[in-house]
């Protein structure tokens, strides 16, 4: 066997392992050490290749912007088991539950908001039907609308910052966490809006299966039931702006005071309090929710070390070449490249958790996507985007379990009046699925979508950067002030002020503190990236 081949068959034996069930960490550890062991044997790299591996998981596992996991892992668990969920659900059901599909709105919407402070898919499915499905039985909704909406409502948390999920990706993918957030808000808003159309339009096209909950239902009005709303709203937002703005993640905020841990930290804060105001914070609550952070921080890291693990031998035998010809020889160019990457995470979400996809596909395809000029950002974005369907994918989808489940013990307690068929469940998650779906071909086809909430980069005019290099020059002959007033022109086109940097870090010698060789090296660097 030639080295040439075995890259295909490393890859061909990492589907199979992922199919069989085994849990994936440990099945790809061993398949990378058996693979790399092979290898060793075969002579394609020496046995001190594999001796690097301890040194190079430590290398990763010590990335500080891990520590953000567990942080916002545990921000989402104390706010998904405080009963912020029922308060809202409760409020909205109410505010918009006489207009037809009012009940589908509340749903949407709440789904949004939750998505933003807890991140959990389960125990936002979970505290959606428990509240929202008896309801929407009790006034004839139709039952696959109902199941669909409450699963795919429950999934967007995997988009709407600040989600898990984009953490991992910026991590992988070496990006600001900040500018993954900010991009992630368009394709966010979008999802919503074509959720909440859907609605519209079938409450439109066929009001019996959406109808409005009659106003003598509820148990508030006026000033009292916005009262309630704005009691669930604005303490959350307060929240979620403060943790996002303080990392850069919000759009029109150019400055990051926090780093993504320390924003984590924050938000966790923040969640023990709110459970106060909601008079629900209690020792057991704390203790399943860090015995839940556990559980996910633990399985996180071990498939960061099963991954690394396979990668490192798949490097070793070229296995990234490989990779690389067969990805950047597709027909259309960027086009095919994202379509044909896109139907592959589609079909591998069947099988495979959003972590898993993230930490052993994305480090073959982020180097692609590098070389073929796409912004990692917005590459970044749409993979999340896809990876939503994850959640979603008939039978396989976890949500999809969720709701079946719940649906379950609701029958059982008496809160429904009839079981929720798995057929209902599986054939009302399938226009959703297809919306999201649309999410990613709209944000293929306009990167706007995305790249429009960043912090847009200095365009740098050489001609006139030239001309006051060659202006500098001439005025420090003659009168020095001339030339200072010319270095700080300079040094507003390139978007830097160097006599603020040189007061605060002094330079280690004379040509360093001197703005013209500043301006010098900030030239030959723009140059040097356009290249």
């Amino acid at each position: 066997m030639s080295m040439e081949s075995f890259p295909p068959l490393m890859f061909a034996g990492l589907i199979v392992v992922m199919l069989i069930g085994f849990p994936v960490a440990f099945s790809l550890a061993a398949l990378g050490l058996a693979c790399g062991f092979f290898a060793i044997s075969q002579g394609w790299f020496p046995p001190e290749f594999m001796a690097a591996l301890p040194q190079n998981v430590f290398g990763i596992l010590s990335n500080d912007l891990l520590l953000a996991i567990p942080f916002f892992t545990l921000m989402g668990a104390m706010l998904e088991k405080c009963g912020l969920a029922e308060d809202m659900l409760d409020s909205m059901g109410q505010l918009f539950g006489p207009v037809r599909g009012g009940l589908g709105y509340s749903v949407i919407i709440v789904g949004f908001i939750l998505g933003a402070i807890t991140g959990t898919v389960a125990g936002q499915v979970i505290a959606m039907a428990m509240i929202s499905l008896p309801v929407m039985m009790r006034y004839g909704y139709n039952m696959r609308y109902a199941t669909g909406v409450l699963a795919a409502s429950g999934t967007i948390t995997q988009l709407v910052p600040p989600s898990l999920v984009l953490v991992v990706l910026a991590d992988q993918l070496g990006r600001s966490v900040g500018d993954m957030y900010k991009g992630a808000w368009g394709p966010s808003i979008l999802q919503v809006l074509i959720f909440a159309l859907y609605t519209f339009v079938l409450s439109r096209v066929k009001p019996e299966h959406v109808p409005g909950v009659p106003k003598t239902a509820r148990s508030l009005q006026g000033a009292a039931l916005w009262i309630k709303c704005l009691r669930g709203i604005i303490p959350s937002a307060v929240l979620i702006f403060a943790v996002l703005g303080s990392m850069g993640g919000l759009p029109g905020i150019d400055t990051a005071v926090c780093t993504p841990t320390e924003a984590g930290a924050m938000g966790a804060v923040g969640a023990f309090i709110l459970a106060a105001m909601h008079g629900r914070l209690s020792w057991p609550l704390v203790k399943e929710a860090m015995a839940g952070t556990m559980r996910i921080t633990a399985m996180v890291v071990f498939i960061l070390i099963g991954s690394r693990t396979f990668s490192l031998v798949f490097q070793g035998v070229e296995g990234g070449i490989w990779i690389e010809h067969l990805l950047s020889n597709l027909p259309g160019g960027q086009v095919g490249f994202l379509i044909a990457v896109n139907i592959f995470i589609f079909f591998l979400a069947f099988f495979l958790d959003f972590f898993e996809i993230a930490f052993i596909i994305l480090p073959f395809l982020a180097p692609v996507a590098d070389k073929m000029g796409i912004d990692l950002v917005w590459f970044g974005v749409m993979l999340c985007v896809n990876m939503q369907t994850s959640f979603m994918h008939p039978p396989f989808g976890f949500a999809l379990f969720y709701l079946r489940g719940i649906s379950d013990s609701l029958f059982k307690s008496g809160s429904i009046p009839a079981k929720v068929q798995s057929k209902d469940i599986y054939l009302g998650a399938i226009p959703w699925v297809i919306m999201q779906l649309v999410l990613v071909a709209i944000v293929i086809a306009f990167p706007q979508s995305v790249t429009a909430f960043l912090d847009k980069e200095k365009v740098v005019d050489m001609n006139q950067a030239t001309e006051l290099l060659q202006g500098m020059g001439n005025s420090a002959e003659e009168k020095p002030e001339k030339a200072e007033t010319s270095a700080d022109e300079a040094s507003k086109l390139f978007g830097f002020d160097p006599p603020a940097q040189a007061a605060s870090s002094p330079a280690s010698s004379p040509q360093e503190a001197d703005p013209m060789e500043a301006v010098k090296r900030s030239m030959q660097e723009e140059a040097a990236s356009k290249k």
